[in-house]
């Protein structure tokens, strides 16, 4: 027997999801995805989505709405006649409509350990925060963000040094495996759901613009997990003079250095872009990147772009 399930999803994230549970031999009878957005230098073009790319490849329909508040995308979802929609970073918050327009509801790939980082950006708040592991979770979906019970949970630890862009594949890899297990239980009448702690409860805001900026003024923990935290998108960056100028940098990667220092936040300890931090400590920058240039270890990068010791940066 299989399922008769809707995919929804969007990013590259979503496809590994897609993709085993086709292989699984479930039935996706459509998949759901945010619609074409424009890309290029001049933004002309409307590119599909990653989500939408790959359904196309396994001959799937591919459904786009903006958003489900018109009855008549709704009427489609429940003619569809699934018995489990599947929902992996789609971007939108669903409707109860949608949340029971199939005979078994709907069920959510989140890559954290809820309650802890509900919401839009749970891998970089992890890594930013300085959590020693994370994981994905599959929840049956209700109306609250990420509120629902939890069916199954496969743990990540959280290295040292792992960038976001690190743990991303980590995680999109782990949640292709753990929806089809959780899919063959459900199937079989016997995927446990255990409600969410009271306790806990963090939310994992959107990254914004304004906080990007590499702070040195703060704890050289808290500046090494904001970088990585970060990388490789959008980037944490800081502002180095260049000719007279400042220009942006993007730092792509970074390691704590066991430097202390007396030295004044952002300034330059060393040959090998050592930075002191607010609390005494120091950060290397590992990988960086000029605006329109390609990533670059810090020894090419200073070939090219001399920082001396004793330079402030920030």
């Amino acid at each position: 027997m299989a399922l008769r399930i809707i995919f929804m999803g969007t990013p590259d994230f979503s496809v590994p999801t897609l993709e085993a549970l086709a292989e699984a031999g479930h039935e996706i009878v459509a998949v759901y995805s945010q619609p074409p957005r424009p890309a290029g230098r001049r933004g002309l073009e409307l590119v599909k989505s990653p989500v939408h790319q790959a359904a196309e490849r396994l001959g799937l329909p591919v459904f786009t709405p903006l958003n489900f508040r018109e009855e008549a995308d709704r009427a489609a979802f429940r003619a569809l006649k699934a018995d489990v929609a599947v929902v992996v970073a789609y971007g939108l918050l669903l409707p109860e409509a949608i949340l029971t327009g199939t005979r078994l509801g709907c069920y959510n790939g989140h890559a954290s350990l809820l309650p802890r980082w509900r919401g839009a950006a749970p891998i970089q708040r992890a890594i930013m925060a300085g959590d020693a592991e994370t994981g994905m979770m599959v929840m049956q979906m209700e109306k609250g963000l990420d509120t629902g019970p939890v069916a199954l949970t496969h743990r990540v630890a959280i290295g040292d040094t792992m960038t976001a862009g690190e743990l991303h594949d980590t995680l999109m890899q782990a949640g292709g495996a753990l929806m089809v297990e959780a899919m063959a239980k459900l199937e079989a009448g016997d995927l446990p759901l255990t409600p969410q702690a009271e306790e806990g409860v963090l939310y994992a805001a959107k990254i914004d613009k304004a906080e990007t900026r590499v702070d040195f003024s703060r704890p050289a923990g808290d500046v090494h997990n904001h970088i990585r935290g970060l990388s490789p998108f959008p980037g944490a960056w800081f502002e180095l003079p260049v000719g007279g100028k400042p220009e942006r940098v993007k730092v792509l990667a970074s390691a704590p250095s066991g430097a202390t220092t007396a030295k004044a936040a952002g300034t330059v300890l060393d040959d090998r872009l050592t930075v002191a931090c607010g609390d005494g400590g120091a950060v290397r920058l590992v990988r960086l990147q000029k605006a329109g240039g390609k990533p670059l270890d810090a020894a090419d990068f200073l070939r090219g772009t001399p920082v001396a010791a004793g330079q402030v940066i920030g």
